[in-house]
């Protein structure tokens, strides 16, 4: 994995990160990233120690971690202890991991009750992730049996956590991408207009456009860059700069084809980008989301 190449007078936060429960993933899911990363056993080995992963994060001038974990039963295998797992993982250096959790209500009876076990937990953001778990972000606008959805989103309003709807096309083998167009998001942002809402990479490849809107139209809404080629950025989202305020950086990692943290920041910082929108980008709107504990 890559060393800090690069030299800053701040450190940086990576708002997407997938510090997860190897041992819930389905064989299938396994194999793409073995598939696309020759250093496998080393990521394992990384992600699954604490330590470990700090001494990494040290090396490459990040400061935080925020580690995306949500149940998934049907598609990658996450069961609802993936929240005790991020909870657990981010207790061992409370000042440089972010966890995140989620409730699926399909496979929960008690919504309102798994939430606040899950705040209680320490858990600081909810993921829902659509194409892996078959559901529109608005679905509880449809029908009564997924006012859970609504459930979550008026704790996470209440106390003020953050919410992160992935957005953009999946690429393991049983998502379903009809359930990635941002635009499903819109319904939550007139429903929940305190609700503060993470669009996950941009809308990539298919829907930039739509979320640069939302970004743009909403003070609430923010979205992240992770899982966009960084060299590629600018193409997606030409006007990146006009809201550098509301964008997060994130690499994905270690999601299948992304190779190394390092590197996505180092491609990044060779975008002709002022030097006021590198740092609102790779820190700044990360604090206004999650705090500053430096």
């Amino acid at each position: 994995m890559a060393e800090n190449s690069y030299s800053l007078n701040y450190r940086i936060i990576d708002a997407h990160t997938h510090i997860m429960p190897w041992d819930q993933i389905k064989p299938e899911n396994l194999a793409a990233f073995r598939r696309t990363h020759k250093n496998y056993a080393q990521i394992v080995d990384v992600t699954s120690h604490p330590d470990k992963l700090v001494r990494y994060m040290d090396r490459l001038n990040v400061e935080k971690l925020v580690l995306i974990n949500y149940p998934s039963p049907e598609v990658i295998g996450f069961t609802a202890a993936a929240n005790d797992f991020s909870a657990n993982f981010a207790r061992t250096h409370p000042d440089r991991f972010i966890p995140f959790g989620g409730v699926h209500p399909k496979f929960c009876d008690d919504v309102a009750a798994e939430m606040d076990r899950i705040i209680d937990l320490g858990i600081q953001g909810i993921k829902i992730h659509p194409p892996h778990q078959y559901i529109y972000p608005n679905a509880y606008h449809e029908s009564d049996a997924w006012s859970g959805l609504a459930t979550i989103y008026e704790k996470c309003q209440a106390v003020g956590l953050p919410v992160m709807i992935h957005t953009g096309t999946s690429v393991f083998p049983a998502a379903r991408n009809k359930y990635c167009d941002p635009i499903y998001t819109d319904d939550l942002i007139v429903d929940f207009p305190k609700l503060k809402i993470i669009l996950a990479h941009g809308g990539r490849p298919l829907w930039m456009d739509t979320a640069f809107f939302l970004v743009r139209r909403h003070p609430n809404v923010y979205m992240d860059i992770s899982s966009i080629p960084p060299q590629n950025l600018l193409n997606y989202f030409p006007r990146l700069e006009s809201i550098a305020d509301k964008v997060l950086f994130g690499s994905d990692w270690p999601g299948p084809g992304v190779r190394d943290i390092g590197a996505n920041i180092q491609s990044f910082l060779e975008l002709p980008l002022s030097e006021e929108t590198r740092r609102k980008i790779l820190r700044d709107t990360a604090l206004k989301l999650f705090g500053d504990s430096t």
